[in-house]
């Protein structure tokens, strides 16, 4: 156990695991890729073969192989330890079974349930029948492990307490719910799923994290589909079913395809087109309505390709939603194709009745903005004013999201040919389009920063455990801590510490992983302590600096001299700090 991660890193490179994800371009001793992180249109990604880590210019990401799959997965460091081990074939054997974390319980809770709605789907025909009936073979059946859930109050909650999980580790998993007005008489709690057949979902990294339940016999008062809630293991806004199996594709074709149910995902894996991805569970319109979710979902597939094409219902609503998602990837820099479908078909009952046919349908794909404008002229008709307000409305607000002036003019000038429209009065029209019509990029790039700054401290407080537990510690926790106080101030130390305390065994069970039998601890301990102090002080200076705008806009002149003192403070430290890390 203690030199799994040494065994790994003996096994891959840094070069074998980033050129999976990335195109890797020599640059000297070093290799160079664009920032899957952030946007960039120069190389500013290197990685170093000599040293075995990654460092971006552009965005400060750096790391081993372990950091690096963590992030660009979206994994904790055992999710990124069981992918790595899994492509270097070392097996993964713990000491000490019985000290699993809360969410070490939680992944082995979810992976019995699944085994367990498996069982139920083999025995149960009528569900077995409606899968086949939907189009899908056997193997895929299998290969996606799908299963059903019994028609009982409390058949999975029964079974998982017989397996020794308690009832409100099951309510944190989201597998059962505690009793309201609903729910057998005589029992405090009933099984989120019943009568439905179960389509898990899994992280990148291949471990179940959540269900998604079609109702089986639809009674007309049930919802079609039910989803598994928000837990500690599932966050909806960075699922995207099927992505585990869809990565290495995508990444090898240059493109996705995103469908928006698990049927169209099942059948379009099915017919051979196995870098489709699907909404996790949940209608690409309900995400839609949350911006940043989809943002998220489109970011993770932007790290594998930029290009994508959206293969929805052919209907108005899949439509718009289509258009709508595609807005939100044009703003991430993606390049967006539209695929057309029949009016009122979907693709699974396309793939269905004519699999040999979906290839042609994507290679008949448009890029969003063509496509929007051929709509726009066909609802407006010989009607000149109405295509010009269609056009305001429906293509320009894309003709905005695009990148680069260049490729913008090129769609104006598609309009113009397209509708007559004056080219001087769109290019007028198209600079009106208000912000409140353009999708924000923020919630992407802020949620990186803070998963970064959380990656760090996780990492020092993982050492601190550790080293503070055993008898002869390689470094000083109390001087780790002190460190750390003196970063962030007394009080704060205590409240992070407080977080980080009830996942403490899991990481112990870390940075034994990390460094057990290594000579760098320390200075890696000095590395983490650093970085988390740029990230802190940045974070600092960023909110003063807002605070010092608001205050001079304000006119408060005593306040901004405060916060102007602040600044030129931070300011000061930012740059020792860089100093000392150079």
């Amino acid at each position: 156990m203690s030199n799994t991660v040494e065994q790994i890193k003996q096994r891959l490179g840094i070069v074998d695991v980033v050129e999976a994800y990335l195109k890797l371009e020599r640059a000297g001793g070093a290799l160079k890729a664009k920032c899957p992180f952030h946007n960039e249109k120069t190389p500013s990604f290197f990685v170093s073969p000599d040293r075995g880590t990654y460092y971006c210019f552009g965005c400060g990401a750096k790391g081993d192989i372990f950091e690096f799959v963590e992030r660009f997965e979206g994994l904790d460091f055992v999710g990124a330890l069981k992918v790595l081990a899994a492509k270097a074939g070392v097996e993964i054997t713990r000491e000490n079974p019985k000290a699993k974390s809360e969410k070490d319980r939680l992944y082995a809770a979810m992976e019995e349930a699944m085994e367990f709605y498996k069982r139920e789907l083999a025995r149960n025909s009528e569900a077995k029948n409606y899968l086949l009936a939907r189009g899908l073979s056997e193997k895929t059946i299998g290969e996606f492990e799908l299963g059903y859930a019994p028609l009982e109050w409390r058949s999975v909650s029964i079974h998982l307490n017989k397996k020794g999980w308690s009832d409100a580790e099951l309510v944190k998993a989201g597998l059962i719910k505690m009793k309201d007005t609903e729910g057998p008489s005589g029992s405090s709690h009933y099984d989120r799923f019943r009568g439905r057949v179960m389509f898990p979902l899994f992280d990148t990294g291949g471990r179940v994290i959540a269900f998604s339940g079609r109702i089986l016999n639809d009674d007309g008062k049930s919802a079609k589909y039910l989803n598994s809630p928000q837990t500690p293991l599932f966050d909806k806004s960075n699922v995207l079913y099927g992505l585990d199996k869809a990565k290495i594709e995508i990444r090898r074709l240059n493109f996705s395809i995103l469908v928006e149910g698990q049927m169209d995902l099942l059948m379009s894996h099915q017919a051979g087109f196995r870098n489709t991805v699907a909404s996790s569970g949940t209608a690409l319109t309900d995400n839609l309505s949350a911006g940043e979710n989809m943002v998220n979902n489109l970011g993770l597939v932007r790290r594998l390709s930029t290009n994508i094409i959206f293969a929805l219902d052919g209907d108005p609503a899949g439509i718009t939603a289509a258009i709508r998602g595609a807005q939100i990837a044009l703003s991430l820099g993606m390049d967006v194709k539209i695929a057309p479908l029949p009016s009122g078909v979907d693709p699974a009952d396309f793939l269905k009745e004519k699999p040999k046919e979906w290839k042609e349908v994507l290679k008949r794909s448009q890029h969003v903005v063509d496509f929007a404008l051929d709509n726009a002229i066909e609802a407006a008709g010989v009607d000149s004013r109405k295509r010009a307000k269609e056009v305001r409305a429906k293509v320009l607000p894309l003709i905005a999201s695009v990148e680069g002036k260049m490729e913008q003019a090129h769609f104006v000038s598609k309009v113009r040919e397209k509708t007559g429209l004056n080219e001087e009065a769109i290019w007028e029209d198209l600079r009106k389009v208000t912000r409140k019509e353009l999708v924000p990029e923020a919630p992407v790039s802020a949620k990186k920063e803070i998963f970064r700054k959380d990656s760090i401290v996780q990492r020092i407080f993982a050492i601190y455990f550790w080293q503070q537990g055993i008898e002869k510690p390689s470094i000083d926790p109390e001087a780790l801590e002190g460190k750390l106080i003196a970063i962030v101030g007394e009080e704060e130390e205590k409240k992070i510490r407080a977080l980080y305390e009830p996942a403490a065994s899991e990481l112990i069970f870390q940075a034994e992983l990390m460094y057990k039998n290594r000579e760098r601890l320390s200075k890696d301990a000095e590395e983490l302590l650093e970085n988390f102090e740029a990230e802190y002080v940045r974070d600092e200076f960023a909110q003063v600096t807002r605070e010092l705008g608001a205050a001079e806009r304000g006119k408060d002149d005593e306040k901004a001299q405060v916060l102007l003192a602040r600044c030129q403070e931070l300011s000061k430290r930012l740059e020792k700090l860089s100093k000392r890390r150079l």
